[in-house]
């Protein structure tokens, strides 16, 4: 794994022919990026050093003839890995422009993995916030994946129990899910979203009503952040708090802190402590019971967050599903960071660069060192 994108490494082979000499173990395989390892994975749910060395030294890597799986303690190499973490363990400490201070600790992807920051990070937050603070951490990608897993997976593994959860939405991102153009990078936004168009909002509003919707089913107050941009209007706002209310919201508020830094999110800050105080972590709840099996949970999960009626397997799953099983990793998961995850297409891994690269457009000032091109 590294941190470079570029799709040529996607897959590749390795142990080929060199000088003549024939390797016998040559292989098909390919690069992720950091993300998307499971040492990531493992990193962001460790709870100390000892349960990282756990979970690194139960990680899968194979199985073996005997259809017995092979982990990183089998290979020797369960103490290794967690050596060269051990101080990745310790969150960075960072600050806002307005010197807030920030924690910024391990970011897996959340198609693969939780997206979620670590339990080491919240821990220590909630320490320095002390017994009457808040802690506000991340629960990445949207309020179906990032949010589900963080509740059902990392809540389950730091024994926390949150009181709400804060879905930022957008006039913008409610207009593309409305039917809105497409949005390509690069490229002048249409007129749909820079100038009032509040039948399309109003068509959109129903992707938020659906996150509302799924959040309220952890037993956690939502609160609506909608985070403005300078061409949203009056009405529009109006039009997505509205929306949100009617989902059932505990509060829905415009926040403008793009403009005005802390002071325009102020708003936000007093109904996100309101909807804590005014409620009790013995509401919350998860989704599913551990005693299920992977089919079972991947069924409820699909239906509760997505939608679904129900769910298909391809031949491939079933096996995958039977081997997992049979193996002791399905009820409850025991193996490596501890979670399956259903993949429902093609999911790439290491990302790749557009056409026409960003970097074109970046350069330096040699005169003063300004960097040019990055805004």
């Amino acid at each position: 794994v590294w941190d470079t994108c570029d799709r040529h490494l996607r897959s590749i082979t390795v142990g080929e022919e060199k000088d003549g000499e024939r390797i016998q173990h040559d292989r098909k395989t390919g690069f992720d990026i950091t993300v998307a390892s499971e040492v990531m994975a493992a990193l962001a749910l460790a709870k100390d050093l000892k349960d990282l060395r756990e979970k690194l030294g139960a990680m899968v890597v194979g199985y073996s003839r005997q259809d017995k799986p092979v982990t990183a303690d089998d290979l020797g190499c369960g103490g290794a890995l967690t050596v060269l973490m051990k101080d990745a363990i310790m969150p960075t400490l960072m600050q806002t422009v307005e010197r807030t201070p920030v924690l910024v600790h391990a970011g897996p992807f959340a198609n693969i993995a939780t997206g979620n920051s670590s339990v080491v990070a919240d821990e220590i937050a909630l320490k320095l916030v002390g017994p009457d603070g808040f802690c506000v951490t991340e629960a990445g990608f949207g309020a179906d994946i990032g949010m589900e897993k963080f509740f059902n997976i990392k809540c389950r593994y730091s024994g926390l129990k949150p009181k709400a959860a804060v879905i930022v939405a957008t006039v913008r991102a409610l207009k593309m899910h409305g039917g809105g153009p497409p949005v390509s990078a690069g490229k002048p936004l249409q007129k749909e979203y820079t100038e009032e168009n509040v039948d399309l909002l109003l068509k959109g509003c129903v992707n938020l009503q659906k996150h509302i919707e799924n959040a309220k089913k952890f037993g956690v107050n939502v609160v609506v952040a909608v985070n403005k941009f300078k061409t949203d209007t009056d009405a529009e706002i109006d039009v997505v708090k509205g929306a949100a209310m009617a989902a059932g919201a505990f509060d829905a508020v415009m926040s403008d802190h793009w403009s005005q830094g802390g002071a325009g999110a102020a708003d936000l800050a007093r109904a996100v402590e309101k909807a804590c105080k005014e409620n009790d972590e013995a509401n919350f709840k998860f989704l599913y019971d551990l005693d299920l099996g992977i089919k079972e949970k991947v069924e409820v999960i699909s239906k509760e967050i997505y939608g679904a009626d129900g769910v298909d397997f391809s031949p491939l799953a079933i096996k995958q599903i039977e081997q997992y099983e049979k193996s002791g990793f399905g009820s409850p998961m025991c193996a490596g960071a501890g979670f399956v995850y259903p993949i429902c297409g093609d999911i790439m891994t290491i990302p790749g660069l557009p056409t026409r690269p960003g970097f074109y457009d970046v350069d330096i000032d040699t005169e003063t060192g300004d960097v040019i091109g990055l805004f």
